[in-house]
């Protein structure tokens, strides 16, 4: 599969699916912080990087693929299922980018420039999705 943007599909989305992602993330944002400020940043942190976004478009991203499949006679819909399957892989390959990066700057932000540090974190983290992306275990 290649992977591809279209801005046309902006305009296919309904102002309420934005407003849903935006409840869900910002839900799980305040949670984070109030998680941070009972038992402090580093567990809060940990409830941050949660992928805040993602259950609520996963779901919106299987709903589409089944509408764009009716709307085409087929009764089938396990496309719509595939698409939010490729939607959590590309989610589990983030945190697992982000992961990195957090490891990096954690390590070297003290000692070393900030702002190199964090170019650095960046470019691996990039890499590191480059080179998964490549991997056998990619659909």
């Amino acid at each position: 599969m290649r992977i591809s943007v279209h801005l046309s599909a902006l305009r296919k989305t309904k102002w309420y699916e934005y407003l849903v992602r935006f409840v869900f993330g910002g839900t799980i944002t305040v949670l984070a912080g109030l998680i941070a400020k009972k038992y402090g940043p580093v567990l809060g942190g940990l409830f941050l990087a949660f992928p805040a976004i993602f259950p609520a478009s996963a779901t919106l991203v299987e709903k589409h693929e089944r509408e764009k499949k009716q709307k085409a006679g087929i009764a089938k819909t396990i496309r719509g299922r595939q698409a939010a399957a490729l939607n959590a892989y590309g989610a589990a390959l983030g945190a697992v980018g982000l992961l990195f990066f957090g490891l990096i700057v954690w390590r070297f932000i003290q000692e070393h420039n900030a702002l190199l540090v964090l170019l650095a974190a960046t470019a691996i983290w990039a890499l590191l999705l480059w080179r998964a992306r490549k991997s056998p275990l990619c659909p």
